[in-house]
């Protein structure tokens, strides 16, 4: 797992994604995090779990000025009803066992920011943007955001971010309940490992059992809706907004929109 990290410390176990600045993800590097997850979820000693990310971003989403994400010169869409390994990985994130806490900084965006809301517990820094871009990109959101966001911070204010793309901070994500500790840029990393320490210390039993009451049918219910998320993107990758909002984005201006 190149670009994948992972090292054990007493109870904790950080998961370090390594692929800096930016950290683009795609199919390879959700398989490896949710390789990782399950092998985790049978070492005893583990009782914890810290997702984070080295470099300025935690995850900025996938990355659509690269070639292959040009829409002139990419494969034809896929039937609406075609599966997706991406989001296939994802659940396998969600039916982990263990806590999990995120140190988030910099910007999670689009899928990253999907990524940034699986774990149970985030911790994150003023300079930490979230943004459910997908419309900016005539696009519709993905990896169960649909269903994890208003969860957390509300039907209204997710139906906010998904349909402006509206991009967030880290003091506006812990006022809304987004984030569980605001803490400083350079403080990050260690906070994050003081709360999964403060779960650790805990009965490991228990605190699955209390996390598996708390979390009852999110893998499944994460499932419906990456079905359905994927099945509406299956669509809309068929049309002229999508393709230009992949070329606007990728070149940072406003998409020309036209409704076809």
């Amino acid at each position: 797992m190149p670009d994948l990290d992972v090292s054990i410390h007493g109870h904790v176990a950080l998961l370090e994604i390594q692929r800096p600045p930016n950290n683009f993800f795609d199919e390879e590097l959700i398989n490896d995090l949710a390789d990782s997850f399950e092998a985790l979820d049978t070492d005893n000693s583990v009782r914890v779990l810290v997702l984070a990310a080295a470099g300025k971003h935690f995850c900025a989403g996938a990355n659509f000025a690269s070639p292959a994400r040009d829409p002139d010169k990419r494969r034809p869409a896929p039937a609406e009803d075609a599966g997706n390994p991406l989001y296939e990985a994802a659940v396998r994130l969600f039916a982990c066992r263990k806590p999990v806490v995120g140190a988030i900084q910099g910007a999670a965006i689009g899928g990253g920011f999907g990524l940034a809301v699986m774990p149970d517990f985030r911790v994150v820094c003023p300079e930490a943007r979230f943004a459910a871009n997908f419309v900016k990109l005539g696009f519709h959101p993905g990896f169960g955001l649909t269903y994890t966001l208003p969860k957390l911070i509300g039907g209204q204010k997710a139906a906010r971010m998904f349909m402006t793309g509206e991009r967030i901070d880290g003091e506006t994500a812990f006022q809304w309940g987004l984030a569980d500790r605001l803490t400083s840029a350079d403080r990050l990393r260690d906070e994050a490992f003081a709360l999964a320490q403060e779960i650790a210390e805990n009965a490991p039993l228990a605190v699955q059992s209390v996390r598996a009451t708390l979390r009852a049918g999110v893998a499944d219910a994460v499932k419906v809706q990456t079905d359905h998320e994927n099945r509406e993107q299956n669509r809309l990758r068929r049309t002229n907004d999508h393709r230009e909002g992949v070329k606007a984005v990728a070149e940072r201006r406003p998409g020309n929109f036209t409704g076809t």
